[in-house]
């Protein structure tokens, strides 16, 4: 989990609500990019009968018809989906801190 705490010259409240719109934007999209990429990897995995975590543990260039080509395409779609899925899940778990114990915080210290 990550706390964000905001200190701002005006509107405390509405500078919080611009920051979770643009996180809400930015989780949006990779939710977007990680359905397209489930799209992208669902033709290999088919077409060999295993899901891409068992293709990424136990296959080879050498296991696949097409080769490196095809290998390296699937690796790296699947990496990408991995990237997706990592940043979706850590600003989904990004919450508000009181910035008022901020204040406080600098005040004592």
């Amino acid at each position: 989990m990550s706390v964000i705490h905001i200190e701002a010259n005006g509107d405390a409240g509405q500078v919080r609500h611009l920051v979770r719109s643009a996180i809400n934007g930015e989780i949006a999209k990779l939710q977007l990019a990680l359905q397209l990429a489930q799209k992208r990897l669902l033709p290999f995995e088919e077409k060999y009968g295993v899901p891409s975590e068992q293709f990424i543990r136990e296959m080879a260039a050498e296991d696949l018809s097409g080769g490196d080509d095809e290998y390296v395409r699937w690796a790296g779609e699947y990496r990408l989906l991995k990237r997706l899925q990592s940043k979706l899940q850590k600003l989904r778990e990004v919450e508000f801190g009181d910035s008022g114990l901020l204040q406080s915080d600098q005040i004592s210290g």
